[in-house]
C-alpha cells in the first residue's frame, strides 16, 4: 500500500543528482517542483538555482517547472531563468505533468520529476509513469499541514529505506 509513494530514488538535494549520467541513460526533460526544492518557500530563485538550470540546460535538458502555487510566485520564482512552467498544478493529478511533457516535448519514459514532497510530487509522477527523486526539502516548515505531511512522510519513509535494504530495490 505504501510503495505508491516510494520514489525511485532519494538524494539529499537537487544540486546533488548526477544529472550527466541520467542525460547518458537517455533522460531529456527534467521537472521540477520549486519550493522547498530549488529554494526555501517563497524565495526567488538565487544563484544558485539560476546556476543549476542554465547547467542542466548546457548539458541538452529541458526544462519545465510545475507547481502547486500561484502563478505570481512561479513566475517570481522564473524571472531569470526563463524556463516553461506549470503554476496551480493540482499535484498529485496526473494532468498538469501530461501538460508539462507537452510543453517539453518528452515523454514519460524519457523525463524525470524532482520534488521534496511524497504525496504531492513523488506520488504524482508516479501516476504519470515519470521516474522520480525526492530531495530533503530546503528550509523549515511554515505551513501546518505540511509539518503534518512531513511527519507522515517519515513514516513512508521507514518503511521505504527497510525494503529497499531488504529487496536492494
Amino acid at each position: 500500500m505504501l510503495r505508491i509513494f516510494y520514489p525511485n530514488e532519494c538524494a539529499d538535494s537537487a544540486y546533488v543528482i548526477d544529472y550527466k549520467a541520467l542525460y547518458e541513460q537517455g533522460y531529456k526533460g527534467l521537472l521540477f517542483d520549486i519550493d522547498n526544492t530549488l529554494v526555501e518557500h517563497g524565495a526567488n530563485a538565487d544563484e544558485r538555482a539560476v546556476n543549476l538550470i542554465k547547467d542542466l540546460r548546457d548539458i541538452g535538458f529541458k526544462i519545465c517547472f510545475i507547481s502547486n502555487n500561484h502563478e505570481e510566485r512561479v513566475k517570481r520564482f522564473n524571472k531569470d531563468i526563463k524556463a516553461k512552467y506549470i503554476y496551480d498544478a493540482n499535484k498529485p493529478l496526473k494532468k498538469s505533468y501530461y501538460k508539462a511533457l507537452k510543453l517539453m516535448g518528452t515523454k514519460p519514459s524519457n523525463t524525470i520529476f524532482v520534488g521534496d514532497q511524497l504525496f504531492t510530487d513523488v506520488w504524482g509522477a508516479k501516476r504519470a509513469g515519470l521516474k522520480s527523486f525526492f530531495v530533503k526539502p530546503i528550509g523549515p516548515e511554515k505551513e501546518i499541514q505540511i509539518v503534518i505531511k512531513r511527519y507522515l512522510e517519515r513514516v513512508v519513509l521507514y518503511f521505504y529505506r527497510k525494503e529497499k535494504r531488504y529487496y536492494k530495490i
